[in-house]
Parts: C-alpha cells; sequence; structure tokens
C-alpha cells in the first residue's frame, strides 16, 4: 500500500505492535492490585495471554470471512451463492469448536419484480447443555452491505487491509468481526481444556441487511424448542458512541416509515402549456412534508409527544456521564452546527425523543438539466422514530390525520393517499438485569473502566422480537468503536477493539456464571 493510502485511512495513534500486550498485561495488572472482581482471576489471565498469541490466526479467519461477498442487499443469483458459501463456512466453524448445528431452510424471497431467490439458511447452533450452567443465546448476522472500490473505498472492500492497527474491510464491524469474536472467545477455552462457564446457543442469519426476511416466524415457531432453555440474549451488532471507551446498549428506537402519494394524473404536464392554472401536485406535497416539523426539528403532528416516556432523574444522570467529546462528535460528522447545544440534549434526541426525518420524493425529476416538468403524481417518503412507550398503531393514525388536514386546508382537487409501509416497535432493557451487571464486570476486567450505558438512536427488530416472544432479558454489547463506519466506505474494525472485544467475552462468560449461580 502507498503511503498516501495509509494516510488517507487515517492512521491510529499507536503501533499494533507496541500495544500488542498491552491489554493484557493491564488485565493482569489490575487483578494483581485487586482492583477487579474476576471470578477466576488465574483463568482469566491464561485466556487473554491465549488471545494475545494467538490474535494473527482470529485475523486471518477475519480475513477469509471478509473475502466472502456475502451481499444480501443486491437480488442477485451470484451474490446469494457468495451467502450460502459464508454460512456453511461459519457453520463448520462452529462444527469445528464442538457445537451441534442446524442449517433451518427458509424457503425462497418473492422479489417485487416476479422473481424468486433462495435465502440463505439460519444457523441455530447449541455448545453445551449442562442443566447447572446458565445458558447465553448469541444473535448475529454474516451479511452484509454492497460494497464497491469505485463508490470511494481506498483499498477492496472484500480484502481485509491493516492500516496502523486497523482493519479495513466490508463486514469488518457489521457483523462478521463481532460475530468472531465469539467464536474466538470459544476456541480459547477450548484450545486451553478448559470448561466452558455457560451453556451457548447462535442464531446467526444471512438477511439482517434485507430486513431479516423470516427471521421472528422461525423465532416463534423456536420458543419451545431450541429457545426453551435460553436464560439470556446477547446481541453485538452495534457501536460504542466513544472511539476509545466501551459501552452497553439498552434501548433502540422503533420506526414508522410512511409514504404521501400526491396526484393529479398519470401523465405529466408541459410548464409552459398548463403551468399558472393546476393544483400542481408537487406543490401540495411540499406543503404537506413542509407542515411535519418546524426548523428546530419538532414535530407538528398533533398528540404526537403524548406517550413519550418521560425523563426520570438517573436516566438523565446516566447521560451526563457517557463520554462524549461534542466538538469531536461535530467534525467528524461534518456537520456546521447540530440542532441543540448541549450533549445531554443531543444524545436525548438521538436516542429517547421520536424523530422525523424526510427522505426523497419519487416522480420528481431529479436528472440533470433544466427540465420543464410539472410531475403529474409524486410521492414522498419519511419516516418517524419511535420510543417508549409510542404505539405504531396509534401514531399511524395521528399521522394520517394531520396530514389530511393540512391537505383540506389547501383545497386542492388532486387525490392524497397516505400508508404507513413498516411499522418498528422500540426496545428499552432492564439495566439491572443480571447480564448487564455481568458485562459492566467484564469491561471493568478488560478495559479498566466502567462502560457508557447508552442507546441507539436506529432500529433493531430482533430484540423487541427475543423480549417478547422468548421473555427473556436482551443485552446489546457491541464492540466497535463509533468511527467504524457500518454501511459506509472504509468501514474498519480496530485490531484492539476485535481481540479485546474476544476477551471481553470471555470474561462476561465468567461474570454471568458466577452472577447466576
Amino acid at each position: 500500500m502507498s503511503r498516501g493510502t495509509a494516510e488517507a485511512l487515517e492512521p491510529g495513534p499507536m503501533d499494533p505492535k507496541l500495544g500488542r500486550m498491552a491489554s493484557s498485561l493491564l488485565a493482569v495488572l489490575l487483578l494483581l492490585l485487586g482492583g477487579m472482581s474476576s471470578p477466576h482471576p488465574g483463568l482469566v489471565e491464561k485466556v487473554f495471554r491465549y488471545m494475545d498469541l494467538h490474535q494473527d490466526e482470529f485475523v486471518q479467519t477475519l480475513k477469509e470471512w471478509v473475502a466472502i461477498e456475502s451481499d444480501s442487499v443486491q437480488p442477485v443469483p451470484r451474490l446469494r451463492q457468495e451467502l450460502f458459501r459464508m454460512m456453511a463456512v461459519a457453520a463448520e466453524e462452529l462444527r469445528r469448536l464442538g457445537a451441534s448445528v442446524d442449517l433451518v431452510d427458509l424457503g425462497s424471497q418473492q422479489l417485487p419484480d416476479g422473481q424468486t431467490l433462495p435465502m440463505p439458511p439460519v444457523i441455530l447452533a447449541e455448545l453445551g447443555n449442562e442443566p447447572g450452567k446458565p445458558t447465553v443465546c448469541f444473535y448475529g448476522h454474516l451479511d452484509v452491505q454492497p460494497a464497491r472500490q469505485a463508490d470511494g473505498w481506498l483499498t477492496d472492500p472484500y480484502t481485509l487491509t491493516e492500516v496502523d492497527g486497523k482493519l479495513y474491510g466490508r463486514g469488518a464491524t457489521d457483523n462478521k468481526g463481532p460475530v468472531l469474536a465469539w467464536v474466538n472467545a470459544v476456541s480459547a477455552f477450548r484450545a486451553l481444556g478448559e470448561d466452558l462457564p455457560v451453556n451457548i446457543k447462535f442464531i446467526i442469519e444471512g438477511m439482517e441487511e434485507a430486513g431479516s426476511v423470516g427471521l421472528e416466524e422461525l423465532v416463534t415457531r423456536e420458543k419451545e424448542g431450541f429457545f426453551s432453555s435460553v436464560d439470556y440474549i446477547v446481541i453485538s451488532d452495534n457501536l460504542w458512541v466513544s472511539r476509545w471507551r466501551p459501552a452497553l446498549i439498552y434501548g433502540t428506537r422503533g420506526n414508522s416509515y410512511f409514504t404521501v402519494e400526491v396526484k393529479c394524473r398519470d401523465q405529466d404536464f408541459h410548464s409552459g402549456t398548463f403551468g399558472g392554472i393546476l393544483h400542481e401536485p408537487m406543490a401540495d406535497l411540499v406543503a404537506l412534508l413542509g407542515s411535519l416539523t418546524d426548523s428546530s426539528g419538532h414535530i407538528l403532528i398533533p398528540g404526537i409527544y403524548d406517550h413519550v416516556a418521560p425523563v426520570t432523574e438517573e436516566e438523565r444522570d446516566m447521560y451526563g456521564a457517557i463520554d462524549l467529546d461534542l466538538e469531536e462528535y461535530r467534525s467528524s460528522s461534518q456537520v456546521r452546527r447540530f440542532l441543540y447545544d448541549t450533549k445531554e440534549e443531543i444524545l436525548m434526541h438521538l436516542w429517547r425523543f421520536p424523530s422525523l426525518s424526510i427522505h426523497g420524493i419519487e416522480g420528481a425529476f431529479d436528472e440533470p438539466g433544466t427540465k420543464t416538468v410539472i410531475p403529474g403524481r409524486v410521492t414522498g417518503k419519511f419516516s418517524i422514530r419511535l420510543v417508549p412507550h409510542m404505539d405504531v398503531s396509534v401514531v399511524e393514525k395521528q399521522v394520517k390525520q394531520h396530514l389530511q388536514d393540512i391537505f383540506s386546508q389547501r383545497n386542492s382537487p388532486n387525490q392524497m393517499a397516505v400508508s404507513m409501509v413498516l411499522g418498528l416497535h422500540p426496545w428499552v432493557a432492564d439495566v439491572k438485569d443480571h447480564q448487564y451487571l455481568a458485562a459492566k464486570r467484564a469491561i471493568k476486567t478488560v478495559f479498566g473502566t466502567e462502560p457508557d450505558m447508552i442507546r441507539d438512536g436506529s432500529t433493531i427488530p430482533i430484540a423487541k422480537t427475543f423480549q417478547e416472544v422468548i421473555q427473556k432479558s436482551v443485552l446489546m454489547l457491541p464492540l466497535g468503536a463509533v468511527d467504524d463506519g457500518e454501511h459506509s466506505q472504509n468501514e474498519k474494525i480496530n485490531r484492539r477493539n476485535y481481540i479485546d472485544g474476544s476477551k471481553l467475552l470471555a470474561a462476561f462468560f465468567l461474570e454471568v456464571a458466577q452472577l447466576h449461580e
């Protein structure tokens, strides 16, 4: 790699060779000083040392997994074959660890253009079934978003490339790296001949980026089967809010996605012939979209805030303790100014207050040039991120009533139709659950610090599904840093996050086992 390319990839502050053993040495030192609460300090030290010595092997396996173009978004037969190959490779890796593995066939996917494509199987794997041990179920996915070097990647997105301790490649942080971190944690115990302190179940899918087609039905069907013995559920498909400080996630927002169509006729008009005598659909639509929020981002739909959970003092204190450099966050986001000025306000409006975003307009000629066309039919797209205790069906009624009222005020003869095309509920967990306490202790052991307790402003439907169907505690345990660039060009995971994340999971197993006794 050229020097220019390496510089463009924003090298980290430390040469990985200098820091190779740092985290394990820190953990051991803290254990010796009595700063940790690990139930098995000798075993922790041994596992961490093994991971340090074998980290290049862990990185090589990640390189092999990243090389598989497991893109679930583009409905292309070649990519579906890659998805099947990815799931087969993962299944074989789990079998190598001694797990019993079932590849569950989900059938075919019907696409809008009429074609059907086979869906990759879901992996249901089980490692250990001892009655005296808690059973931890891990969810992850192995499909990725599309990526081409021509889109702005500085390296081949499907060739894992390390620059100054950063591992660049599509899927490195979302979600192949974290899935492999779980595998690495188990493999360390196995290689050392140590008994796993917990029973582990894996549910790994290959269609998350395409909406997790068929997954909810599978979870519901297996409630009394595969999931019947599960005590805790862990998802590692998120990022920290910091580049350096670990986090635990205890809530995500839901999502209601809407389309609003305004139609005069199916054909477009010439503005020279009809401009000035029409109720133009675009003008109606712009007025409708403009009525949704004010200039400060406040949602103007009547009643929309009525069921938002109030902020408690305990919650407010948690936001104040989060490690976020506001100026660095603004600068890295390449935003001149946010709607809010304080860390607490920004985080609350990202995570625990609803937001409305306008996503685009279909039917409007947005190609380059000076077309003088009046669209005969246009469709606006917007979504509302929902928070506890907002209800999807109530929000749908409020949105439709508001848009109908605004449209009636325009006295337009055009036709308007509003549809909610997606309705996903928010999720929130109890941070006092055993596994949150176990995760905090494990983070202290590995990183020597307390975690940020954060929410995620995006939507992860499977968390709510697990919580409602299986009725067990769900923990989101992210391993990636805030600047990993999931879904973006030059996606990466830091070697430190990948290796220390593997250590974190090993420590987590031990802590869960102790707290479950």
